[in-house]
């Protein structure tokens, strides 16, 4: 990510398919505000608090596992028709917190191991390394990590003497690789983890933004085992500087002495001693904007989702127009979400990335930088979110351009007449 920045800092009229951020929409200062009053009068009509009570629950500290759960809980059931209930929630300071508390209340001893999909959202190895769990590469095929490759995986951990734990997913619209499990595969992905005693880490801040209407259950909510514990966010959804997300962990565990324990309230312990809490007014907005729109995240993002949809169409359009016939070039087809990954003849590395900035005026992501184990270096992950449609086209041109000259420094491109480029 430091490189990243540097390189867009040094090259910022560049065209850039690096972030991962949701488009810079005309955020509206004013409807924070609206938002807090729509949460306030929420507390009063439905909950019965005074306003002291409300100002005490805003402006004080909070509790541990947070205050708008039953909120949280009200939506996944509408959206995702994940019945969980709201003292199995924990509010966390977006989903990153969720992945640390989710793997230090799981994880004991050096013998336990964390398999993750390769390529892997660098954001869970990250947290996996921080706190010194081991990490197993469960390599990803065309639809995403397969119940085959999962029981390969934890026959190798089992081989080397030590546990697998836990495995980390992405069903739905992948970061880095945008791929998503078919419904049938995940259904053998949960028979795997309950014949393998495996938790499932299912993180979805990208599961709203499909392409077509299909859209298939998550996880959690095929789950019949309680193997599986959700990661949400409202980064992508709502406001992603409200740093707020959740978990949803709903089993009982046991101790080492042999008691047991609600699961999410390890968690709140761990918090505890981490965060203290999520801020109460960072979660009273995002609880506005739940009770404004009823609990329904698909009305919230009505305009986001056609967003999105038009995004990723016109990139796999420009793709199709300016790379069809190149046949040392290939892509794959998401069905949503944000990124994709693009096959070129050359070393897609920190170096060919300068080049392309400095020479060319285009940003992508090293592919490299996803895998756990090593790999992805013909690899670079293209993402659409944040650009306008115009700069999607003039992007890939651009991107055309340097992939002619394999990767290789040379004269710079001819640029579009201007370095802003607006929707068509």
């Amino acid at each position: 990510m430091n490189f990243l920045n540097e390189v867009t800092a040094r090259f910022p009229d560049a065209i850039s398919f690096a972030p991962g951020r949701p488009y810079d929409e005309a955020f509206d200062p004013g409807a924070v505000a609206g938002y807090l009053d729509a949460y306030a009068k929420y507390l009063e009509r439905d909950r019965g608090l005074s306003q002291r009570q409300v100002g005490g629950l805003l402006f004080q500290y909070g509790r541990t596992k947070g205050q708008i759960h039953e909120l949280v809980a009200a939506t996944v059931a509408n959206d995702e028709g994940i019945e969980a209930p709201p003292e199995s929630i924990v509010v966390t300071v977006g989903a990153q917190e969720g992945m640390l508390l989710a793997l230090r209340a799981l994880f004991r001893d050096a013998a336990d191991v964390l398999l993750v999909a390769s390529p892997c959202y660098v954001g869970i190895t990250g947290a996996a390394r921080l706190l010194d769990i081991a990490v197993e590469p469960v390599p990803e095929g065309p639809s995403g990590v397969d119940a085959v490759a999962v029981r390969a995986a934890v026959e190798r951990v089992r081989a080397s003497g030590r546990r697998p734990r836990a495995l980390y997913a992405v069903p739905d619209f992948a970061n880095p690789s945008g791929t998503s499990l078919p419904i049938g595969a995940r259904r053998e992905l949960l028979a795997v983890a309950a014949a393998e005693d495996l938790y499932v880490l299912e993180d979805n801040p990208y599961g709203l933004f499909a392409r077509t209407a299909r859209h298939a259950p998550t996880l959690k909510r095929l789950d019949e085992q309680g193997r599986v514990i959700y990661l949400g966010s409202f980064a992508k959804t709502c406001l992603p500087g409200a740093r707020v997300g959740y978990v949803i962990a709903d089993q009982t565990v046991t101790a080492p002495d042999e008691s047991t324990t609600p699961l999410a309230d390890q968690l709140s312990k761990i918090k505890s001693m981490t965060t203290v809490n999520t801020s109460p007014l960072s979660q009273a907005v995002i609880g506005g904007m739940l009770v404004t729109y009823g609990c329904r995240l698909r009305v919230l993002n009505e305009e986001r989702i056609r967003r999105y949809r038009e995004r990723l169409d016109a990139l796999l359009d420009a793709l199709d127009r300016h790379f069809g016939a190149d046949a040392g070039v290939g892509w794959n087809v998401p069905d949503g979400g944000f990124f994709l990954v693009l096959s070129v003849p050359f070393e897609a590395d920190e170096e060919a990335l300068t080049r392309s900035a400095r020479d060319h005026g285009v940003l992508w992501t090293p592919m490299r930088y996803f895998y756990a184990g090593g790999g992805g270096e013909r690899q670079l992950r293209l993402s659409c979110s944040y650009l306008d449609m115009g700069e999607i086209d003039e992007g890939v041109r651009r991107l055309r351009e340097f992939t002619s000259g394999g990767g290789r420094a040379g004269a710079p491109s001819s640029r579009a007449a201007s370095t802003t480029v607006k929707d068509k």
